[in-house]
Protein backbone atom coordinates (compact mmCIF):
# COMPACT_ATOMS: atom_id res chain seq x y z
CA UNK A 1 0.00 0.00 0.00
CA UNK A 2 1.47 3.27 -1.29
CA UNK A 3 0.70 6.21 1.34
CA UNK A 4 0.00 9.25 -0.08
CA UNK A 5 0.74 12.48 2.21
CA UNK A 6 -0.21 15.91 1.55
CA UNK A 7 0.34 18.07 4.35
CA UNK A 8 -3.17 19.22 6.08
CA UNK A 9 -4.02 22.47 6.21
CA UNK A 10 -4.10 24.85 9.38
CA UNK A 11 -6.42 23.28 12.04
CA UNK A 12 -6.89 26.41 14.49
CA UNK A 13 -8.80 25.55 18.12
CA UNK A 14 -10.02 27.63 20.57
CA UNK A 15 -10.51 25.11 24.10
CA UNK A 16 -12.61 26.23 26.33
CA UNK A 17 -12.89 24.59 29.92
CA UNK A 18 -15.35 21.69 29.92
CA UNK A 19 -18.58 21.90 31.73
CA UNK A 20 -18.11 18.71 33.70
CA UNK A 21 -15.03 16.47 35.11
CA UNK A 22 -13.25 14.48 32.35
CA UNK A 23 -13.77 10.44 33.08
CA UNK A 24 -13.71 7.00 31.34
CA UNK A 25 -11.25 4.72 30.52
CA UNK A 26 -9.64 4.54 26.97
CA UNK A 27 -6.46 3.61 25.17
CA UNK A 28 -3.78 5.86 23.25
CA UNK A 29 -2.13 4.73 20.06
CA UNK A 30 0.80 2.42 19.78
CA UNK A 31 4.29 3.71 20.92
CA UNK A 32 6.03 6.07 18.10
CA UNK A 33 9.26 5.14 18.95
CA UNK A 34 8.66 1.48 18.87
CA UNK A 35 6.15 1.56 15.88
CA UNK A 36 8.78 3.20 13.81
CA UNK A 37 12.14 0.92 15.22
CA UNK A 38 9.38 -2.45 14.03
CA UNK A 39 8.84 -1.26 10.48
CA UNK A 40 12.76 -0.85 10.24
CA UNK A 41 14.09 -3.85 11.93
CA UNK A 42 11.44 -5.77 10.14
CA UNK A 43 12.34 -4.52 6.71
CA UNK A 44 15.99 -6.00 8.04
CA UNK A 45 14.89 -9.20 8.71
CA UNK A 46 14.39 -12.53 6.92
CA UNK A 47 10.69 -13.33 6.92
CA UNK A 48 7.69 -11.75 7.61
CA UNK A 49 6.64 -10.01 10.40
CA UNK A 50 3.25 -9.43 11.81
CA UNK A 51 3.07 -6.02 13.88
CA UNK A 52 0.08 -5.78 16.09
CA UNK A 53 -0.62 -1.78 17.11
CA UNK A 54 1.29 -0.34 15.17
CA UNK A 55 0.76 3.85 15.36
CA UNK A 56 -0.70 5.31 12.06
CA UNK A 57 0.45 8.35 12.37
CA UNK A 58 2.06 10.02 9.23
CA UNK A 59 5.46 9.92 11.14
CA UNK A 60 5.59 6.43 11.19
CA UNK A 61 3.66 5.94 7.74
CA UNK A 62 6.49 7.90 6.36
CA UNK A 63 8.66 5.47 7.70
CA UNK A 64 6.85 2.97 6.06
CA UNK A 65 7.13 4.13 2.69
CA UNK A 66 10.60 4.72 3.22
CA UNK A 67 11.20 1.24 4.08
CA UNK A 68 9.52 0.27 1.14
CA UNK A 69 11.25 2.11 -0.89
CA UNK A 70 14.43 0.30 0.10
CA UNK A 71 13.03 -2.88 -0.72
CA UNK A 72 10.59 -4.45 1.88
CA UNK A 73 7.23 -5.26 1.17
CA UNK A 74 4.90 -3.63 3.60
CA UNK A 75 0.76 -4.01 3.97
CA UNK A 76 -1.37 -2.58 5.92
CA UNK A 77 -4.15 -5.55 7.19
CA UNK A 78 -6.45 -3.76 9.64
CA UNK A 79 -6.46 -0.92 12.08
CA UNK A 80 -2.53 -1.14 13.10
CA UNK A 81 -2.54 -4.32 12.14
CA UNK A 82 0.82 -4.47 9.56
CA UNK A 83 2.86 -7.31 7.86
CA UNK A 84 6.80 -6.58 6.91
CA UNK A 85 8.12 -8.83 4.15
CA UNK A 86 12.24 -7.76 5.03
CA UNK A 87 14.59 -8.14 2.84
CA UNK A 88 17.76 -8.99 4.87
CA UNK A 89 20.61 -6.80 5.49
CA UNK A 90 22.00 -7.54 2.46
CA UNK A 91 18.82 -6.98 0.38
CA UNK A 92 18.02 -3.29 0.09
CA UNK A 93 17.82 -1.24 -2.86
CA UNK A 94 18.60 1.98 -4.10
CA UNK A 95 15.19 4.06 -3.74
CA UNK A 96 14.22 5.33 -7.04
CA UNK A 97 12.71 8.80 -5.77
CA UNK A 98 13.75 11.11 -2.98
CA UNK A 99 12.65 10.09 0.50
CA UNK A 100 10.44 12.18 2.28
CA UNK A 101 10.36 12.04 6.05
CA UNK A 102 7.62 14.53 6.79
CA UNK A 103 8.21 15.52 10.26
CA UNK A 104 9.97 12.57 11.52
CA UNK A 105 13.31 13.76 13.18
CA UNK A 106 13.64 9.98 14.47
CA UNK A 107 12.78 8.37 11.56
CA UNK A 108 15.26 10.61 9.88
CA UNK A 109 17.83 10.06 11.77
CA UNK A 110 17.93 6.39 12.53
CA UNK A 111 17.01 5.70 8.58
CA UNK A 112 20.53 7.53 8.44
CA UNK A 113 22.28 4.71 9.80
CA UNK A 114 21.14 1.96 8.09
CA UNK A 115 21.83 4.08 4.72
CA UNK A 116 25.00 4.79 5.79
CA UNK A 117 26.02 1.06 6.31
CA UNK A 118 24.85 -0.09 2.64
CA UNK A 119 26.30 0.05 -0.56
CA UNK A 120 23.59 2.62 -2.32
CA UNK A 121 22.60 6.12 -2.83
CA UNK A 122 19.68 7.85 -1.27
CA UNK A 123 18.16 11.33 -0.97
CA UNK A 124 16.19 12.41 2.39
CA UNK A 125 14.06 15.64 2.69
CA UNK A 126 11.04 16.47 4.99
CA UNK A 127 9.04 19.51 5.75
CA UNK A 128 10.01 22.38 6.71
CA UNK A 129 10.26 21.64 10.21
CA UNK A 130 11.88 19.01 9.74
CA UNK A 131 14.92 20.84 7.61
CA UNK A 132 15.18 23.27 10.12
CA UNK A 133 16.41 20.34 12.29
CA UNK A 134 20.14 19.51 12.41
CA UNK A 135 21.44 16.07 11.23
CA UNK A 136 25.11 16.80 12.06
CA UNK A 137 24.91 14.89 15.24
CA UNK A 138 24.32 11.97 13.54
CA UNK A 139 26.29 12.89 10.47
CA UNK A 140 29.70 13.26 12.97
CA UNK A 141 29.77 9.91 13.78
CA UNK A 142 27.97 7.85 11.22
CA UNK A 143 30.89 9.52 8.77
CA UNK A 144 33.39 7.08 10.28
CA UNK A 145 31.71 4.45 8.33
CA UNK A 146 33.02 5.65 5.39
CA UNK A 147 29.85 6.85 3.65
CA UNK A 148 30.02 10.25 2.39
CA UNK A 149 27.22 12.94 3.36
CA UNK A 150 25.82 16.51 1.23
CA UNK A 151 23.71 17.91 3.43
CA UNK A 152 22.61 21.97 3.47
CA UNK A 153 24.49 24.36 5.72
CA UNK A 154 24.45 23.49 9.18
CA UNK A 155 24.09 19.68 8.36
CA UNK A 156 20.17 20.49 7.55
CA UNK A 157 18.11 18.68 4.79
CA UNK A 158 18.17 17.72 2.26
CA UNK A 159 20.59 15.33 2.94
CA UNK A 160 22.56 13.22 0.20
CA UNK A 161 24.16 10.02 1.23
CA UNK A 162 26.42 7.20 -0.41
CA UNK A 163 26.63 4.45 2.08
CA UNK A 164 29.73 1.88 2.61
CA UNK A 165 28.79 -1.72 1.99
CA UNK A 166 31.57 -2.33 3.78
CA UNK A 167 31.59 -0.63 6.78
CA UNK A 168 34.00 -0.76 9.41
CA UNK A 169 32.61 -1.15 13.40
CA UNK A 170 32.07 2.27 15.22
CA UNK A 171 33.28 3.40 18.86
CA UNK A 172 31.51 6.20 19.93
CA UNK A 173 30.85 8.14 23.10
CA UNK A 174 27.83 9.90 23.24
CA UNK A 175 28.78 13.87 23.97
CA UNK A 176 25.28 14.15 24.78
CA UNK A 177 22.17 11.76 26.00
CA UNK A 178 20.00 10.70 22.49
CA UNK A 179 18.42 7.71 21.83
CA UNK A 180 18.56 8.50 18.21
CA UNK A 181 21.78 9.23 17.84
CA UNK A 182 22.74 6.08 19.70
CA UNK A 183 20.50 4.43 17.68
CA UNK A 184 21.79 5.44 14.65
CA UNK A 185 25.25 4.05 15.39
CA UNK A 186 23.57 0.62 16.47
CA UNK A 187 21.84 0.33 13.13
CA UNK A 188 25.18 1.36 11.18
CA UNK A 189 26.78 -1.24 12.72
CA UNK A 190 24.22 -4.10 11.62
CA UNK A 191 26.17 -4.13 8.64
CA UNK A 192 30.03 -3.84 10.07
CA UNK A 193 31.74 -6.70 10.81
CA UNK A 194 33.37 -6.84 14.10
CA UNK A 195 31.80 -5.27 17.38
CA UNK A 196 30.02 -1.90 17.25
CA UNK A 197 30.47 -0.03 20.62
CA UNK A 198 28.22 3.02 22.00
CA UNK A 199 29.12 5.02 25.72
CA UNK A 200 26.28 7.00 26.68
CA UNK A 201 26.82 9.43 30.06
CA UNK A 202 22.83 8.86 30.87
CA UNK A 203 21.10 6.09 29.98
CA UNK A 204 18.37 7.06 27.57
CA UNK A 205 15.61 5.08 26.13
CA UNK A 206 16.61 1.22 24.96
CA UNK A 207 13.63 0.15 22.60
CA UNK A 208 16.19 -0.07 20.28
CA UNK A 209 18.21 -2.48 22.26
CA UNK A 210 15.54 -4.69 23.37
CA UNK A 211 14.36 -4.95 19.75
CA UNK A 212 17.29 -6.09 18.31
CA UNK A 213 17.31 -8.71 20.83
CA UNK A 214 13.96 -9.84 19.55
CA UNK A 215 15.42 -10.29 16.24
CA UNK A 216 18.12 -12.05 16.90
CA UNK A 217 21.52 -9.84 17.49
CA UNK A 218 23.43 -9.89 20.33
CA UNK A 219 23.07 -6.97 22.43
CA UNK A 220 25.05 -6.21 25.52
CA UNK A 221 24.52 -3.72 28.02
CA UNK A 222 27.10 -2.96 30.97
CA UNK A 223 26.92 0.10 33.42
CA UNK A 224 29.20 2.53 32.95
CA UNK A 225 30.14 5.56 35.24
CA UNK A 226 27.15 7.43 37.44
CA UNK A 227 24.07 5.97 35.55
CA UNK A 228 25.84 5.69 32.01
CA UNK A 229 26.11 2.52 30.12
CA UNK A 230 28.31 1.39 27.35
CA UNK A 231 25.87 -1.06 24.50
CA UNK A 232 27.96 -3.76 22.50
CA UNK A 233 26.74 -4.90 19.25
CA UNK A 234 27.58 -7.81 17.47
CA UNK A 235 27.79 -6.89 13.35
CA UNK A 236 26.64 -9.10 10.58
CA UNK A 237 23.55 -11.17 12.85
CA UNK A 238 20.79 -13.13 11.07
CA UNK A 239 18.02 -11.12 11.58
CA UNK A 240 14.85 -13.40 11.88
CA UNK A 241 11.49 -11.89 11.21
CA UNK A 242 9.48 -12.08 14.49
CA UNK A 243 5.74 -10.79 15.10
CA UNK A 244 5.59 -7.51 17.61
CA UNK A 245 2.86 -6.05 20.03
CA UNK A 246 3.40 -2.14 20.27
CA UNK A 247 2.07 -1.17 23.54
CA UNK A 248 0.64 2.02 24.04
CA UNK A 249 2.68 5.36 23.60
CA UNK A 250 3.33 6.62 27.06
CA UNK A 251 4.02 10.06 25.62
CA UNK A 252 0.37 10.02 24.28
CA UNK A 253 -1.22 9.10 27.64
CA UNK A 254 0.43 11.63 29.50
CA UNK A 255 -1.65 14.75 27.79
CA UNK A 256 -5.06 12.26 28.93
CA UNK A 257 -3.76 12.10 32.00
CA UNK A 258 -2.73 15.48 32.99
CA UNK A 259 -5.94 16.94 31.72
CA UNK A 260 -7.38 14.17 34.25
CA UNK A 261 -5.28 15.59 37.17
CA UNK A 262 -5.96 19.14 36.42
CA UNK A 263 -9.80 19.31 35.03
CA UNK A 264 -11.29 19.48 39.06
CA UNK A 265 -13.18 16.58 40.01
CA UNK A 266 -11.61 14.34 36.80
CA UNK A 267 -10.74 10.45 36.91
CA UNK A 268 -9.51 8.94 33.95
CA UNK A 269 -7.87 5.57 33.26
CA UNK A 270 -5.32 4.93 30.21
CA UNK A 271 -5.27 1.10 29.30
CA UNK A 272 -1.86 -1.07 27.80
CA UNK A 273 0.52 2.05 28.69
CA UNK A 274 4.08 1.06 28.13
CA UNK A 275 6.26 1.42 31.54
CA UNK A 276 9.67 0.88 29.93
CA UNK A 277 11.60 2.57 32.78
CA UNK A 278 13.75 4.57 30.70
CA UNK A 279 10.12 6.11 29.47
CA UNK A 280 8.56 6.93 32.85
CA UNK A 281 10.39 9.81 34.02
CA UNK A 282 6.85 11.86 33.73
CA UNK A 283 5.04 9.52 36.19
CA UNK A 284 7.68 9.59 38.57
CA UNK A 285 7.91 13.60 38.65
CA UNK A 286 4.34 13.75 38.39
CA UNK A 287 3.76 11.80 41.53
CA UNK A 288 6.83 13.71 43.20
CA UNK A 289 4.33 16.57 42.79
CA UNK A 290 1.51 14.42 44.85
CA UNK A 291 -0.46 13.69 41.48
CA UNK A 292 -2.60 10.37 42.23
CA UNK A 293 -1.21 7.81 39.53
CA UNK A 294 -2.33 4.54 40.17
CA UNK A 295 -0.72 1.87 38.26
CA UNK A 296 -2.82 -1.83 37.81
CA UNK A 297 -2.50 -4.56 35.38
CA UNK A 298 1.17 -4.94 34.76
CA UNK A 299 2.40 -7.34 32.42
CA UNK A 300 4.93 -7.69 29.61
CA UNK A 301 4.01 -7.56 25.92
CA UNK A 302 6.50 -7.84 23.15
CA UNK A 303 9.74 -7.80 25.48
CA UNK A 304 8.27 -4.36 26.92
CA UNK A 305 6.52 -3.69 30.02
CA UNK A 306 2.64 -2.68 30.23
CA UNK A 307 0.10 -1.32 32.31
CA UNK A 308 -3.12 0.30 32.82
CA UNK A 309 -2.53 4.21 34.34
CA UNK A 310 -5.35 5.60 36.17
CA UNK A 311 -5.07 9.31 37.06
CA UNK A 312 -7.46 11.58 39.10
CA UNK A 313 -7.71 14.80 39.87
CA UNK A 314 -5.95 16.79 42.72
CA UNK A 315 -3.90 19.66 44.76
CA UNK A 316 -0.19 19.38 43.21
CA UNK A 317 2.53 21.18 44.49
CA UNK A 318 6.30 22.11 42.73
CA UNK A 319 8.72 19.96 41.52
CA UNK A 320 12.50 20.37 41.56
CA UNK A 321 13.25 17.74 38.50
CA UNK A 322 17.07 16.63 37.73
CA UNK A 323 18.59 16.65 34.78
CA UNK A 324 19.71 13.40 35.25
CA UNK A 325 16.07 12.24 34.55
CA UNK A 326 15.79 14.36 31.08
CA UNK A 327 16.29 11.29 28.65
CA UNK A 328 13.39 9.48 30.31
CA UNK A 329 10.82 11.89 29.76
CA UNK A 330 12.49 14.18 27.17
CA UNK A 331 9.36 14.66 24.82
CA UNK A 332 7.19 15.30 27.89
CA UNK A 333 8.58 18.84 29.62
CA UNK A 334 5.96 20.58 27.71
CA UNK A 335 2.98 18.88 28.89
CA UNK A 336 5.10 19.02 32.30
CA UNK A 337 5.17 22.61 32.55
CA UNK A 338 1.51 22.78 32.11
CA UNK A 339 1.07 20.79 34.94
CA UNK A 340 3.93 22.97 37.08
CA UNK A 341 2.11 25.64 35.89
CA UNK A 342 -1.27 24.90 38.27
CA UNK A 343 0.50 23.61 40.69
CA UNK A 344 1.79 25.28 44.14
CA UNK A 345 4.99 27.03 44.27
CA UNK A 346 7.97 27.01 42.10
CA UNK A 347 8.97 23.99 39.36
CA UNK A 348 12.57 23.80 38.35
CA UNK A 349 13.54 21.38 35.56
CA UNK A 350 17.34 21.14 34.84
CA UNK A 351 19.69 20.51 31.77
CA UNK A 352 17.05 20.95 29.04
CA UNK A 353 19.66 21.55 26.59
CA UNK A 354 18.32 18.69 24.04
CA UNK A 355 14.10 20.19 23.90
CA UNK A 356 16.59 23.20 21.74
CA UNK A 357 16.77 20.77 18.83
CA UNK A 358 13.24 18.67 18.79
CA UNK A 359 10.43 19.51 16.03
CA UNK A 360 10.93 23.44 17.58
CA UNK A 361 13.35 24.73 19.66
CA UNK A 362 10.97 23.26 22.48
CA UNK A 363 12.47 24.94 24.95
CA UNK A 364 10.96 28.74 23.76
CA UNK A 365 8.41 27.73 22.83
CA UNK A 366 7.11 25.90 26.17
CA UNK A 367 7.98 28.74 27.70
CA UNK A 368 5.89 30.78 25.10
CA UNK A 369 3.01 28.94 25.15
CA UNK A 370 2.87 29.12 29.35
CA UNK A 371 3.42 33.13 28.71
CA UNK A 372 0.56 33.36 26.20
CA UNK A 373 -1.65 31.48 29.47
CA UNK A 374 -0.38 33.71 31.31
CA UNK A 375 2.01 31.83 33.49
CA UNK A 376 5.62 33.53 34.80
CA UNK A 377 7.75 31.26 33.53
CA UNK A 378 11.82 31.57 33.37
CA UNK A 379 14.72 30.98 31.85
CA UNK A 380 17.88 30.20 33.36
CA UNK A 381 20.80 28.74 31.37
CA UNK A 382 18.85 25.12 30.32
CA UNK A 383 17.04 24.99 33.58
CA UNK A 384 13.22 26.12 33.39
CA UNK A 385 11.55 27.55 36.49
CA UNK A 386 7.58 27.61 36.09
CA UNK A 387 6.15 29.62 38.83
CA UNK A 388 2.96 27.64 39.58
CA UNK A 389 -0.40 29.46 40.14
CA UNK A 390 -1.91 27.15 43.05
CA UNK A 391 -5.00 26.56 40.11
CA UNK A 392 -6.70 27.41 37.44
CA UNK A 393 -4.12 29.69 35.34
CA UNK A 394 -5.24 33.04 33.65
CA UNK A 395 -5.49 31.27 30.03
CA UNK A 396 -6.81 34.11 27.23
CA UNK A 397 -3.81 33.62 24.58
CA UNK A 398 -2.90 32.75 21.39
CA UNK A 399 -0.30 29.57 21.46
CA UNK A 400 1.63 29.67 18.55
CA UNK A 401 2.56 25.62 17.68
CA UNK A 402 5.84 26.49 15.48
CA UNK A 403 4.58 22.88 13.80
CA UNK A 404 5.30 21.07 16.90
CA UNK A 405 2.55 18.33 17.60
CA UNK A 406 3.37 17.96 21.39
CA UNK A 407 3.48 22.05 21.56
CA UNK A 408 -0.68 21.44 20.42
CA UNK A 409 -1.31 18.87 22.27
CA UNK A 410 -0.07 20.54 25.46
CA UNK A 411 -1.54 23.98 24.63
CA UNK A 412 -5.00 22.12 24.50
CA UNK A 413 -4.61 20.72 27.74
CA UNK A 414 -3.85 23.93 29.50
CA UNK A 415 -7.17 25.39 27.59
CA UNK A 416 -9.22 22.92 29.49
CA UNK A 417 -7.87 24.09 32.86
CA UNK A 418 -7.48 27.98 32.54
CA UNK A 419 -9.38 30.73 33.74
CA UNK A 420 -10.28 32.41 29.75
CA UNK A 421 -9.91 29.83 26.79
CA UNK A 422 -7.19 29.59 25.03
CA UNK A 423 -6.11 29.58 21.50
CA UNK A 424 -4.25 27.20 19.76
CA UNK A 425 -2.89 28.61 16.52
CA UNK A 426 -2.77 25.02 14.38
CA UNK A 427 -3.75 21.67 15.65
CA UNK A 428 -3.29 19.58 12.17
CA UNK A 429 0.34 18.85 13.49
CA UNK A 430 -1.32 16.65 16.08
CA UNK A 431 -2.03 14.19 13.52
CA UNK A 432 1.77 13.38 13.03
CA UNK A 433 1.96 11.38 15.85
CA UNK A 434 -0.93 11.50 17.63
CA UNK A 435 -3.99 10.44 14.89
CA UNK A 436 -7.60 10.70 16.56
CA UNK A 437 -6.29 12.61 19.31
CA UNK A 438 -9.11 15.57 19.52
CA UNK A 439 -11.61 12.52 19.21
CA UNK A 440 -10.15 10.50 21.78
CA UNK A 441 -10.40 13.78 24.67
CA UNK A 442 -13.89 14.59 23.32
CA UNK A 443 -14.65 10.80 24.13
CA UNK A 444 -13.75 11.38 28.13
CA UNK A 445 -15.61 14.81 28.16
CA UNK A 446 -13.34 17.36 27.15
CA UNK A 447 -15.88 19.14 24.41
CA UNK A 448 -13.15 20.44 21.73
CA UNK A 449 -15.41 19.58 18.95
CA UNK A 450 -18.24 21.45 19.99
Amino acid sequence: MKTDHVQSSVRALTVHAPRAPLSGSLQVPGDKSISHRSLMFAALARGTTHITGLLEGEDVLRTADAMRALGAEITRTGTGNWTVRGCGLDGLHEPADVLDMGNSGTAARLLSGILASHGLTAVMTGDASLRSRPMKRVMDPLAATGAVFLSRQGGRLPLAIQGNANPPPLSYRLPVASAQVKSAVLLAGLNAVGVTRVEEPVATRDHTENMLRHFGATVSVEPMGAGGRVITLQGRPELVARDIVVPGDPSSAAFILAAALLVPGSKVSVRGVGLNPLRTGLFTSLREMGAELVISNERVEGGEPVGDITATAGALHGVDVPATRAPSMIDEYPILAVVAAHATGQSRFRGLEELRVKESDRLSATVAMLEAGGVWVEVVGDDMIVHGTGGAIPGGGMVQTRMDHRLAMSAVVMGLAAGQPVRVDDTAFIDTSFPGFITLMDSIGAGLAA
